[in-house]
């Protein structure tokens, strides 16, 4: 289920389905169609690895993976690279991540 909803200050909202806690996944959030399962999975990564939708300023918050393919791609290419999981998962370019192994330039 999701749904947007503005924050309350210094208040965690609650999940009207389920009674769990809300997740301020930020306002730039294209949430995922309702039968998309792939692209709820990718969400979910994203969101598990505590990436967010908030903009900084003009920006937006730039590249998050909408396929599963794509995260399993980067969460492989993170292992081998030794970089964070949360980097990873907003870098694009798979061929950065592999420049940026330990040892290599």
């Amino acid at each position: 289920m999701s749904f947007k909803k503005r924050a309350e200050a210094g208040h965690q909202g609650v999940c009207p389905g389920c009674g769990g806690g809300l997740i301020d996944a930020g306002q730039d959030l294209a949430v995922p169609g309702k039968r998309d399962t792939a692209g709820w999975k990718a969400l979910a990564a994203v969101l598990g690895s505590g990436l967010t939708f908030h903009s900084g300023c003009c920006e937006g918050p730039g590249w998050r993976p909408r396929h599963p393919r794509e995260v399993r791609e980067r969460l492989a290419a993170a292992a081998r690279s030794g970089v964070p999981v949360a980097e990873a998962l907003s870098t694009p370019d798979l061929d950065e991540l592999t420049r940026q192994a330990p040892g290599k330039s």
